[in-house]
């Protein structure tokens, strides 16, 4: 097998372990978990597997090995700490707990993001604690309409059963499907009504992630009216129905669009380089000479080109590398060779090194201002 093979089935199967180690631990071996949940504990450790192993994989590609890398010296980086640890809060609440780049987009998308986000985050929450034996409730012994939360094998805290607590806790999956299905609709209705997303988008990518969270709601919710409201009418057969919906969303959670959510946090990594890199050293066009990106980025970016067998030398050029040259300049050298094929082609004597002597940055009329790009970095990297 391959190194990068090896390496990330090492990393799938130490996680994996480890978790069953807590699973373990944390049900005082074994004697807190519920047998009945034993196939959901087994597609959560084969889940867990696969996304680690995608996981280490996606990290061995050069690009995103480079950002890794530099993410974490760039936050660590002496002068930069402090700042990096403010804006580590800002990014994480902005980009990871209220995705303000969604809701910047358009807003119904932004509701069914948080929607669908924040009520599979609520499930998962009580859901997995239960599941591996972490969390159960056990009545107090002399007050029986008492329960207590017992957390790792310690008690935690205490509440009445009949409480607005007890309902809210015991009601808890009941709530993160409401919001999980209200997402879901949302975003069902911008996949059969938007052209853009129409045009572009996939079964297995687009619709399938949302039929399983749909269906593992609505099953979860069929069972709260069966043993609420119907005296535990088909309650077997929606149970079993439930778990299959479950288990097999776990199975497919490595292979399918959910991996972004793991890979969504590696993009504060990039907030910090391209924020440091902002603040040191500029790299200037070998063309024109005017600063177009950060030295740190030219440099990295030539170095991954190389890992990857992309070969942009400029051997006998002052310029040595295509990288150095700055996107306008790049456009205007283009339509110089143009000219000179032109003019060769007419018979006319082609363009030498003084037709393009004054190497000034190419200026245009459009200044990118107002006309499409969303923020501050898109208008500085707008290149007609």
């Amino acid at each position: 097998m391959r190194r990068e093979v090896v390496k990330a089935t090492g990393w799938g199967l130490l996680v994996t372990l480890l978790l069953g180690g807590l699973i373990i631990i944390g049900s005082r071996n074994l004697s807190h978990f519920d047998a009945a949940l034993v196939a959901y504990t087994f597609s959560i450790l084969f889940a867990t597997f696969g996304l680690t192993y995608r996981y280490s994989m996606w990290l061995q590609r050069p690009p995103t090995a480079m950002y890794w890398r530099r993410g974490w010296q760039v936050f660590f980086k002496q002068g930069y700490r402090l700042l990096n640890l403010g804006h580590w809060f800002k990014w994480v609440v902005d980009d990871i707990a209220l995705n303000r780049f969604i809701w910047s987009r358009d807003w119904l998308r932004g509701l069914a993001h948080g929607l669908i986000m924040w009520g599979c985050a609520l499930a998962v929450a009580i859901t997995f604690p239960l599941v591996f034996g972490w969390l159960h409730f056990a009545s107090i012994p002399g007050q029986l309409e008492w329960y207590q939360a017992i957390v790792f094998g310690f008690p935690a805290f205490s509440f009445p059963i009949e409480s607005f607590m007890g309902f809210a806790l015991f009601h808890g999956l009941v709530w993160s499907a409401f919001l999980v299905i209200a997402g879901v609709m949302l975003a069902m209705r911008r996949r059969m009504r938007d052209e853009g997303a129409a045009a572009l988008q996939l079964f297995s990518e687009d619709f399938l992630p949302l039929i399983l969270l749909f269906a593992v709601s609505l099953t979860g919710l069929m069972l709260t009216a069966s043993y609420t409201w119907m005296k535990g009418y088909a309650y077997d057969f929606l149970a079993i129905l439930h778990a299959i919906t479950v288990i097999f969303t776990f199975l497919w959670l490595p292979f399918g669009k959910f991996f972004h959510i793991f890979q969504r946090p590696a993009q504060i990594g990039v907030r910090f380089y391209k924020d440091v890199g902002q603040r040191e050293a500029a790299a200037l066009c070998g063309r024109c000479g005017q600063p177009f990106t950060s030295l740190l980025h030219v440099q990295d970016l030539i170095q991954v080109e190389r890992e990857l067998g992309y070969q942009y030398d400029l051997p006998g050029s002052e310029m040595e590398h295509y990288q150095w040259i700055c996107p306008p300049c790049r456009r205007a050298m283009v339509a110089l060779a143009q000219s000179q094929l032109w003019q060769a082609q007419r018979g006319g004597t082609p363009l030498d090194g003084a037709g393009r002597s004054t190497r000034s940055a190419p200026a245009y009329v459009n200044p990118a201002l107002d006309q499409g790009p969303l923020g501050e970095e898109d208008a500085r990297n707008f290149h007609p």
